[in-house]
């Protein structure tokens, strides 16, 4: 017994490293696939309940107190709870409930964009410089409208002062 005790224990903190340690974690500049130019600072996070998020920290030409006003009331499955055409740009979880599939991928959660509304599916997949394709740890943010049909964001890695300072 007390040996089946011990594996379920070990299993359980094996589990929780390895979401701590997942590779998507931390902090990132989104980069407008179309323009190449930055559009904002994220912080991606693991919650209590294994699932990931993300938050704007910072973005880049508008003021950091911006209101969703593009949005609607409500969004199913939105994290937080409150009108959410009055909540501000910065700071509000955009990207929530994605499970991961394995270390550095997540699918099934929703993404937001705050400019126009619109809701999508959302993946991520974090690709390691490789001094190829990868020149840089990259984050690959994928927004679908269904069936595989969307468009990816390539974000690079930042520090915590780098995803909030950007104007």
């Amino acid at each position: 017994m007390k040996k089946l005790l011990f594996v379920a224990w070990a299993t359980a903190v094996m589990a929780g490293v390895s979401f701590a340690a997942d590779p998507a974690v931390g902090f990132w500049i989104s980069v407008d696939e179309k323009t190449g130019k930055t559009t904002a600072g994220w912080e991606i996070y693991l919650e209590n309940d294994g699932l990931l998020y993300g938050k704007m920290l910072s973005v880049t030409g508008f003021p950091q107190t911006q209101v969703a006003a593009a949005c609607k009331e409500s969004y199913k499955g939105f994290p937080v709870s409150g009108k959410v055409n009055q909540m501000r740009v910065v700071g509000t979880p955009w990207i929530f409930r994605l499970r991961q599939e394995k270390a550095g991928q997540w699918s099934g959660g929703s993404i937001i964009n705050p400019e126009d509304g619109k809701m999508y599916k959302c993946k991520i997949i974090y690709h390691k410089a490789d001094g190829g394709k990868y020149k840089a740890d990259t984050l690959e943010m994928r927004g679908e409208i269904g069936l595989g049909i969307g468009r990816s964001q390539f974000w690079k890695r930042a520090s915590q002062s780098e995803a909030a300072s950007l104007r």
